[in-house]
């Protein structure tokens, strides 16, 4: 990545229906863990889980947010989704639209250490 293009990553979340991604996406940008939320319905996920597989409909959550924020992203996402291990899953936006990587960069920006710098 060029030193001048902002350090942003795409996370996926997965969810059992839209009422919950909504939620969660809703919650997530409020809190500013994340600048932005797209919720894609019409996910089938096929899986194995505790010795069986599993075919389940699911909303899929792509998540834009700054590298340095997703350890907080993933807990926080553990701590509000129903699932007993929610998809978490950071991929590295490689390119792209600088302006919009710099408003996800500004979006995303924990305001309480910003505000607290000197």
């Amino acid at each position: 990545m060029p030193a001048d293009e902002p350090d942003v990553q795409l996370v996926f979340v997965t969810a059992p229906d839209g009422a919950t991604a909504g939620r969660l996406a809703r919650t997530l940008v409020e809190e500013r863990l994340v600048a932005c939320a797209n919720i894609v319905p019409g996910v089938r996920s096929i899986y194995r889980w505790q010795g069986s597989v599993e075919d389940d409909a699911e909303v899929l959550l792509i998540l834009k947010t700054r590298s340095d924020r997703v350890a907080e992203l993933a807990a926080r996402v553990s701590e509000l989704h129903p699932y007993d291990l929610p998809e978490v899953i950071a991929l590295a936006a490689a390119g792209g639209s600088l302006p919009y990587l710099a408003w996800v960069t500004e979006e995303s920006a924990d305001r309480v250490a910003k505000e607290s710098s000197p």
